[in-house]
């Protein structure tokens, strides 16, 4: 009875070891079919003049921005979901008449990027992969990141990837989800566990009106009423315009462009353990001069800049500050405010 008790007890742990093996995210992609939005989608586009410039990284054609002098020092400017490089046309012009090369890119599936047809098209990896060769490819050096939201996740692990290349960075709203030993290892499978158990929710808040990162996963992925109109002006603190909305939307002529706006939540923690390896092996011993400016109105990311201040070494004495009614995204709320202390950051460091 006890060797049958025994036997039963390992054979569950193996299912159960394997299952978790099996549910971890896949770190192999390759290129998938895509799909352009239409040019005449981003004619006239509220405050947003700037030259399209585009390059082919493994077979994806990707769209930057780049205003300044050449031989100016890099900004490089990384947005997140479901925003694109129009989120900081406020931002780059001031940077680059003071002087500073401008970089912003836009994330496979956003802007005027290539978009993959299927959400499953879509990887961490994959999108670390890209923005590393993306920066390569066009040779920048010398490099002053600043990230928010997606822009981080991605973003900082192409630091990792290239760190000779980067000179500072400025993180603002974002952060680098990570875990060690078993919650590394069954973070990501009970999240998506947590997620089909919510089913097609048409709300982001439940009956009870509370909020769940499953929940925000789920309603993205499968609700209609996933408009990002209504999801960037519930982020910021101030009210846009129709044409700054539009802005957002125009990407995005109809769902067979989404599939990238509907996938990114549920990749948030589908690499802690790679995240985890990245935080250990080199943020944790990161000399570079590293700042924090977070909104003090973000709900998503609150408290978030404690933990880059405690681990980077090289955060260590550098001006944090938080931001007044900096929702999360804080480049619409505070463009002026993250440029002044961007320059000061760089002038002093």
């Amino acid at each position: 009875m006890i060797k049958w008790i025994l036997g039963t007890i390992l054979v569950l742990l193996i299912l159960s070891v394997t299952l978790i093996i099996a549910l971890q995210a896949s770190t192999s992609w390759k290129t998938a079919e895509t799909i352009r939005t239409p040019d005449e989608r981003f004619a006239n586009l509220s405050d947003y003049p700037f030259e399209p410039n585009y390059v082919e990284i493994e077979g994806y054609r990707i769209h930057y921005v780049d205003e300044g002098p050449r031989d100016g020092q890099t900004i490089l400017l990384m947005h997140g979901q479901p925003s694109w490089s129009y989120l900081y046309r406020h931002m780059i012009p001031p940077l680059a008449e003071a002087g500073y090369r401008v970089i912003a890119p836009d994330l496979v599936g956003f802007g005027k990027s290539d978009k993959p047809l299927k959400q499953s098209d879509h990887s961490y990896q994959m999108h670390v992969d890209v923005m590393t060769a993306f920066a390569r490819e066009i040779g920048l050096e010398n490099v002053t990141l600043f990230a928010q939201d997606w822009g981080g996740l991605i973003g900082l692990r192409m630091v990792a990837e290239d760190q000779d290349r980067y000179a500072r960075i400025m993180l603002s709203n974002t952060g680098l989800p990570a875990a060690s030993g078993i919650r590394g290892w069954i973070g990501y499978p009970m999240v998506r566990f947590m997620v089909w158990r919510e089913g097609k929710p048409d709300t982001v808040a439940d009956e009870n009106g509370k909020f769940r990162f499953s929940r925000w996963i789920a309603y993205a992925r499968h609700s209609e009423n996933f408009t990002l109109e209504s999801l960037f002006q519930g982020a910021t603190s101030r009210a846009l315009s129709d044409a700054e909305l539009a802005g957002y939307a125009a990407p995005f002529p109809d769902e067979s462009y989404r599939a990238a706006t509907r996938i990114f939540p549920m990749m948030v923690p589908s690499q802690l353990r790679q995240n985890q390896k990245v935080m250990d092996e080199v943020f944790a011993k990161w000399d570079k001069p590293f700042l924090t400016a977070f909104g003090d109105s973000d709900p998503v990311t609150a408290g978030g800049d404690k933990i880059w201040q405690d681990t980077v070494p090289g955060a260590s004495g550098q001006p944090h500050t938080i931001i007044k009614d900096g929702n999360h995204f804080i480049q619409e709320d505070k463009p002026e405010e993250l440029v002044q202390h961007l320059l000061a950051f760089i002038e002093a460091n």
